[in-house]
């Protein structure tokens, strides 16, 4: 039972920057202390103290390295090693942390400074957020970079759709060369001074994300570096609710988007033994929200994280500090740099001036909590999406990181991106939202060529949206697919029927791509290929131009033995087929009516292949005794879900008993189902606080648990028989305050303290349940 764990398994963890403190004692398997400044030894001494597996966090891309850039590390300055734009201005994370060009000298620097780190007793180590800015690379350090790997002279990336492929594939390159340099460097190190082997990841965005607000960063180019154990998808709300367009409206829609970033997450680790945790926040680093705000986006990508079984273990909380002892809303200490028409700007004027910063609300605490627990609890092999196929993708690579900004000289006009913040709709005020006024502005994109180059280089990503959501908001639940992986691993693609691929947003980075998509094929599968071959990137230097094609599409097309013509309609080869859609993929995000199109399209190959796809507004998953569902709105219909049965309420903090669930639109439900443990005669359904110990016999059971300080902490156990009394002592002996409450018909106790960030044993004894088989002590 997963709730009554080893730490060591590491199924759940949080990365933190301050002491150790009984408000944010979460009771997970593992802490990654953040940072290498002197404190880090005392730091890594306290968590382990308190029973945490500890790792070590820092950044790669930036962080208080000032040694560094002023000499002292190795008499040499470094400052030219600082990301720098066309204008010559320092892109930073600071006044005085600017991003960094990873050149080999950084690379060794961290290296050494981790090896603190090691001596520490760290057992793994965490470089995070690879991150090169799209409108960076004019530092004279990227120049020599360039150069030197090129061997060529460096041309600004702004000159031309070549030199900006270039450059960002550039960008990409010196990360993955500074990962594997310090990686390799670290574990040798540990392994020769002390014989240990110690792990390395990479906690990151997703490629969604990146690709959306135009970040260097490697993907599925980590899969090539040997020393890199695995990765944090770092997915929240502050990702998740960046604004899309879907049938003409720009707003926020953090479920669809999360769920889409923790997709392409798991892409990651598919078919390799490397570990995946998944990030939720339950607030963000925006401090302008209100309590009622975080918790309503935690929600989303919580519900949108567990809907991806093949992942199990999580970062519960990044900082948890400023969770359980911060105070919202407030204005950011940055507020007069955020700009007045961009989204965070309105966010934070639409803040009421009298709005006084309050702590975190009890109940959301608890819940938090609750939670916390419940994620080490999901690796549940037994799983089904009800009613849709699992087995239809959207195609993404790492090379759609290198074409969201188009050179000068292709979009005349500009300014669009100011004039879709006026129109976003966000969910802090949904009501004030002009559908009408942003469906406006998207005819006029659909209408002007130059607006469309705009729109297609704007933070709304619309080349990948106008594809994904038309068929998530109708219950298809499509899943991200790494096209760089065809040529990592063989039968990458087994399991899946249907792909989408569009080149019109991303490229094949190699020739072997299309030999084993064409393979795929014409083994069965179906392809549907979106493009009109208009995107300005088809022309740079690269394997289909030197061999001829004017774009990577004409040379899949002859490889699978499509007709010269071949430009719209099915195709058959082998025993799958082609289908071609000539259109730029954004265009059907424009309005409802090219929404509409794309999913007949999208429907008539799904029935081809024998995949059911039922209109629907909700995504819902067994997994395992969970029922975890998502009703989205935008969708078929504004009919909510009703799910019948016996079920405990995950998300609210007594584990409510329900006979039936009502899930509205744009909301969620995570359930425990009973009809999974009818013979179960001891189980943890659900607690906030973590349950170290337990042993039930005939007639009592004991509970040893543990939960951060203030936690109003709640516990339903399913028990062999009604509790008759009930006592619970602190570690000193001292008696603790409890509430209890029983179910018949689900035969469970909810039981409720205050925590005081002690450990607690609770003793109970039971009518007698003779004959009724009981489970080993855990």
């Amino acid at each position: 039972m997963a709730y009554i764990r080893s730490p060591r398994e590491e199924l759940t963890g949080y990365q933190e920057r301050a002491p150790f403190r009984p408000s944010i004692d979460l009771r997970c398997d593992f802490v990654m202390v953040y940072g290498t400044d002197p404190t880090m030894p005392q730091r890594i001494r306290e968590y382990r103290s308190q029973g945490y597996t500890v790792h070590l966090m820092t950044g790669i891309s930036w962080g208080e390295y000032q040694d560094y850039l002023d000499g002292k590390w190795d008499g040499t300055k470094h400052w030219d090693e600082g990301q720098r734009d066309r204008n010559d201005q320092q892109v930073s994370h600071g006044p005085t942390v600017p991003y960094m060009c990873p050149t080999l000298s950084f690379a060794d620097y961290l290296a050494e400074k981790l090896k603190t780190a090691v001596d520490c007793g760290a057992e793994a180590i965490h470089m995070e957020e690879p991150e090169y800015w799209d409108h960076s690379g004019y530092s004279p350090a990227f120049q020599r970079e360039y150069e030197n790997y090129y061997h060529e002279p460096w041309r600004p990336q702004h000159e031309s759709p070549d030199a900006a492929y270039r450059s960002a594939r550039l960008k990409v390159f010196l990360y993955c060369r500074a990962i594997g340099r310090i990686s390799e460097k670290i574990k040798a190190y540990a392994k020769e001074k002390y014989g240990k082997d110690i792990r390395f990841y990479v906690p990151t965005h997703s490629l969604i994300n990146y690709t959306t607000w135009k970040i260097l960063s490697p993907e599925a180019e980590l899969l090539s570096i040997p020393s890199v154990d695995g990765y944090i998808a770092q997915v929240w709300t502050g990702t998740s609710r960046e604004g899309s367009v879907y049938e003409g409206a720009y707003r926020e829609r953090t479920f669809e988007t999360a769920f889409l970033e923790y997709g392409v997450m798991q892409e990651l680790v598919r078919g390799t033994s490397r570990r995946m945790w998944f990030l939720n926040d339950p607030i963000e680093d925006r401090p302008m929200y209100t309590w009622e705000n975080y918790e309503l986006n935690y929600k989303k990508t919580l519900t949108a994280s567990l809907l991806q079984p093949r992942v199990w273990h999580y970062e519960i909380c990044p900082w948890p500090h400023r969770v359980f002892d911060g105070n919202y809303p407030r204005i950011p200490e940055n507020a007069a740099a955020i700009p007045a028409d961009t989204a965070a700007g309105q966010a934070m004027r639409a803040l009421n001036g009298n709005m006084t910063p309050k702590p975190i609300p009890e109940a959301y605490a608890s819940l938090l909590s609750a939670v916390f627990q419940l994620m080490g609890d999901m690796d549940q092999q037994d799983w089904e999406f009800e009613n849709q196929p699992d087995s239809v993708g959207i195609f993404l690579s790492d090379s759609a990181l290198y074409q969201r900004t188009f050179p000068d000289g292709i979009v005349q006009k500009g300014g669009l991106q100011r004039r879709m913040n006026k129109v976003l709709c966000k969910n802090t005020d949904p009501a004030s939202f002009n559908r009408e006024a942003s469906q406006a502005l998207m005819r006029e994109v659909a209408e002007d060529p130059d607006l469309a180059l705009d729109f297609i280089q704007s933070m709304a990503f619309p080349q990948f949206y106008g594809l994904a959501l038309p068929l998530l908001k109708y219950g298809l639940a499509v899943r991200p697919v790494q096209l760089d992986n065809l040529k990592r691993f063989s039968g990458y693609l087994n399991g899946m029927r249907v792909l989408i691929l569009s080149y019109e947003f991303l490229k094949p980075a190699s020739i072997d791509i299309h030999t084993e998509l064409a393979a795929w094929i014409r083994d069965g599968g179906k392809l549907i290929y979106v493009g009109d071959g208009s995107d300005p990137f088809h022309q740079v230097r690269s394997w289909w131009r030197e061999a001829g094609y004017a774009d990577p599409s004409a040379h899949l097309f002859q490889l699978c033995g499509l007709p010269k013509d071949a430009n719209v309609g099915r195709y058959p080869v082998g025993k799958g087929a082609v289908t071609i859609v000539p259109y730029a993929p954004y265009t059907f995000c424009l309005s409802k009516a090219a929404a509409d199109a794309w999913r007949q399209a999208v429907h008539q190959v799904l029935a081809e292949a024998g995949l059911p796809w039922q209109d629907r507004s909700d995504l819902t998953l067994r997994r395992g005794p969970y029922l975890i569902s998502a009703v989205m709105d935008e969708s078929v219909n504004n009919a909510p879900k009703v799910l019948q049965g016996l079920f405990a309420d995950m998300l609210e903090n007594n584990f409510a008993i329900l006979r039936q669930k009502t899930i509205q639109p744009d909301s969620s439900a995570i359930l425990f189902d009973f009809s999974k443990i009818e013979k179960e005669t001891f189980r943890v359904i659900g607690s906030s606080a973590r349950i170290e110990e337990a042993s039930v016999t005939e007639n009592a059971f004991t509970l040893r648990l543990r939960a951060a300080d203030r936690i109003r902490v709640h516990t339903r156990l399913r028990l062999p028989g009604k509790v008759t009394e009930l006592r619970g002592t602190d570690d000193s002996g001292n008696a603790v305050s409890l509430h209890d409450a029983w179910d018949d018909e689900t035969r469970t106790l909810l039981l409720g303290y205050s925590s005081r960030g002690k450990a607690i044993t609770v003793t109970g004894s039971m009518q007698s349940a003779a004959g009724i088989p009981l489970p080993e002590n855990q």
